[in-house]
């Protein structure tokens, strides 16, 4: 399909710069109204909540009794103070995916890097943070084994008040999409099982479009332009995203904007949100929007489509022919294939971001490199793996070789700002691999040496304010894969992207150095790598993993310690008073 909606310099010369135009002047012109920052104020009570998909009827965790969980709204400069009780069977924490935290760290969320859990039995810890200098669409969600499964809902920034417009046409009306997947079973459970078998877990029965496998509708005026809000909350799998008859300009990915991009395909990996203008310019009727799983494992064969309805507003003849007819007059898109890594690639690579004011914003000067190869290993199956094959080990993850294993007597935030990592964690995380080999070369899976990995809880120690870059390396240890990377604490430059060993003479040539989209999560080439940098001015501890769910348990992931700057705003506080104990 061919996708000409806005293009690039119609939305520059157009109502795209005007708008953003009227933003810097303060302007309230489009009707938006100008107030002071607010404290935005919720309540999570997580719980169990039985609800029933494809005939089956299963108790979740959820929050509030509702699947997905309450969207939570707020504008650029306002506070948000969510307080978060736990009356589930299980540890919680929140996560809030992709707030910077400055200064707020201990509101960060994961367990035991930021935190210990929330325990069962009606505990409580209240998370309160400031949102400063975002706007878009990012998420919250658990924490904790595969309970974000369930618990998970949308976190929505919009413009502050110093700033009351989107850089682009103001849509007529908007929608949230989450893209989720669904187990007949605990996910817990899944995972559980999983890890005494040292394997992958059961793959899900469902993916889901705001927790429904099925009849989600959302209703458009023809001529109309609206805003969806993509997020990919599900556990293990990047999806692909079209609706029939319709096309999209990305505007914003991960709540960071980008020049506007044109495609009728949009691609998602765990983690990631895509915020899209969609005009409703197709013939009044009904057509199916449609997520799919990609995959980029070489010899996959698991593959689930999910659809929701697009309906047209007064097309009442339409609506009752389809359901004289069945499904058969709902138009349904040709989706790529399910291993189609050419168009997951040139959607990922194809994103720039904006430059308001025309001048690129990337640090030029770089203080600490690093080469940080990832992927999957083995080692020897644990005592308490009790269904691990003692022959063939356990599947293992590592970052640099190092299999990250949380600690469990104190978070790392609380080790850090105590002064006394003693027993907690070391700070000789390596800048490189300890081995250099073919890392995306099949053979190494035949390779014993190179696979075996061993556990470690290794942070890398970096100065306040210095510029870090690092090469993400994916190995072929146990097969390439495309793994969505996330970093918490800071938006990160993607420079570069490539398949196959990066080599430095060749890549730097590559570099975008001018306007590289920017992330809180890169999804990765299989068999290749990415270039990011950031600048760490965020004193705390900050954890990167992958965010396919059945990789972090088995050790992908590692982390930042970033030291206090040299004035007052720029340590960080001691952590509130009801901040958990382990």
């Amino acid at each position: 399909m061919h996708c000409k909606h806005w293009s690039k310099a119609k939305m520059d010369r157009g109502l795209f710069g005007l708008a953003y135009v009227l933003a810097l002047l303060g302007c309230s012109c489009l009707g938006l109204p100008l107030a002071d920052a607010a404290v935005v104020e919720y309540t999570f009570n997580v719980g169990n909540l039985t609800i029933s998909r494809l005939g089956h009827s299963q108790v979740i965790t959820a929050v509030n009794g509702q699947f997905p969980g309450p969207k939570v709204e707020a504008r650029d400069g306002d506070t948000v103070v969510v307080h978060v009780v736990n009356n589930s069977p299980y540890n919680i924490t929140i996560h809030w995916h992709g707030i910077l935290q400055r200064l707020s760290g201990w509101a960060d969320g994961p367990s035991m890097v930021s935190q210990c859990p929330i325990r069962p039995g009606g505990a409580a810890y209240t998370y309160r943070f400031n949102i400063t200098g975002q706007e878009g669409t990012l998420w919250w969600h658990a924490h904790v084994s595969f309970l974000r499964a369930t618990v998970h809902g949308a976190l929505l920034i919009r413009p502050g008040p110093d700033k009351p417009h989107y850089p682009f046409p103001t849509p007529h009306g908007e929608a949230t999409l989450l893209f989720g997947e669904w187990w007949n079973a605990s996910v817990v459970d899944v995972e559980r099982q999983a890890m005494l078998a040292g394997g992958a877990p059961n793959n899900s029965v469902a993916l889901t479009i705001n927790g429904m496998t099925g009849g989600h509708e959302l209703a458009v005026r023809h001529g109309e332009t609206y805003l969806l809000r993509l997020i990919n909350a599900a556990l293990n799998y990047q999806i692909f995203f079209k609706v029939a008859g319709h096309c999209f300009t990305v505007v914003a990915a991960d709540a960071c904007y980008t020049d506007p991009y044109d495609t009728d395909v949009i691609v998602l990996a765990p983690g990631q949100t895509v915020d899209a203008l969609m005009r409703a310019d197709a013939s009044p009727g009904l057509y199916y929007m449609a997520a799919q799983v990609y995959q980029s494992l070489a010899n996959a064969t698991y593959t689930a489509t999910t659809t929701a309805i697009l309906r047209y507003e007064h097309d009442d003849a339409t609506a009752e022919e389809a359901t004289a007819a069945g499904t058969s007059m709902i138009v349904m898109p040709t989706m790529p294939a399910f291993n189609d890594s050419e168009t997951a690639q040139g959607f990922y690579g194809s994103l720039t971001g904006l430059l308001p004011d025309g001048k690129p914003t990337v640090p030029l000067h770089v203080d600490t490199r690093m080469l940080v190869t990832y992927g999957l290993g083995v080692m020897p199956c644990s005592p308490t793996q009790t269904l691990c094959n003692r022959t063939r080990g356990s599947v293992a993850a590592s970052m640099n070789n190092v299999s990250f294993q949380l600690p469990t007597t104190m978070s790392l935030l609380e080790a850090h700002r105590r002064g006394n990592v003693d027993g907690v964690y070391t700070r000789d995380f390596p800048d490189r691999p300890p081995v250099m080999f073919n890392f995306t070369s099949a053979a190494a899976s035949s390779n014993r040496s190179v696979m075996l990995t061993s556990k470690g809880t290794k942070v890398k120690t970096l100065r306040f304010n210095t510029t870090v870059e690092v090469v993400l390396q994916n190995t072929a240890i146990l097969g390439a894969e495309n793994h969505p990377l996330h970093l918490h604490g800071f938006n990160f430059y993607v420079l570069a992207q490539g398949v196959g060993n990066f080599d430095a003479r060749t890549a730097v040539r590559s570099y975008n150095l001018v306007n590289p989209q920017q992330r809180n999560t890169v999804a990765i080439p299989a068999g290749g790598w990415a270039v990011i940098r950031f600048t760490a001015d965020n004193p705390g501890v900050w954890v990167m993993h992958c965010h396919l769910d059945a990789h972090l348990p088995f050790g992908l992931a590692m982390a930042f310690e970033v030291d206090d700057g040299p004035t007052p705003d720029t340590v960080l506080p001691p952590p509130p008073p009801d901040y958990p104990q382990c």
